[in-house]
């Protein structure tokens, strides 16, 4: 069901950017470097978390790390990691397969400015097997998101 979700967002509003399907697992930033041919820094990973009272998803570089001082600067609290289960429960992706496309449910959506180094970026599309290659910035604009500065 989530791969669905993903596949519709794009049918709607990005035809023109496929969902890849692969025979390997990209539920980790090294294994979906490794399935798409890219560096894990070009894997744009998806965090959910809850800052305060907001649940909200953060997109950011793989290898980037939350720097917990410019993240309670941007948002006034310190960030917390949703469960498992919590995150399944509000994205309708599994843990390795989330993203910011697709989603049951509006939520704040996040681009950590490590990505904008790289021409094309490549997050998971709802499941640990799929993702898509696509510009930050059109990720972003697809998706409604604010562009913050929270990673180290």
């Amino acid at each position: 069901m989530s791969l669905e979700s993903v596949r519709a967002f794009f049918a709607e509003k990005a035809p023109d950017i496929p969902v890849i399907v692969t025979d390997q697992s990209s539920a980790t930033v090294d294994l979906a470097a490794a399935a798409h041919g890219v560096a894990p820094d070009q894997i744009a990973k998806t965090i959910c978390l809850r800052a305060g009272d907001q649940v909200m998803l953060v997109v950011a570089k793989g290898t980037a790390r939350l720097d917990n001082r410019k993240f309670k600067y941007a948002f006034s609290a310190k960030p917390r990691m949703l469960g498992a289960d919590e995150v399944v429960e509000l994205t309708s992706h599994p843990v390795g397969g989330v993203c910011p496309f697709g989603l049951p449910q509006p939520l704040p959506i996040y681009c950590d400015v490590s990505l904008k180094q790289f021409e094309v970026v490549v997050p998971a599309a709802g499941a640990t097997n799929s993702a898509v290659r696509i510009t930050p910035q059109r990720m972003a604009e697809l998706t409604g998101a604010t562009w913050v500065d929270v990673c180290q």
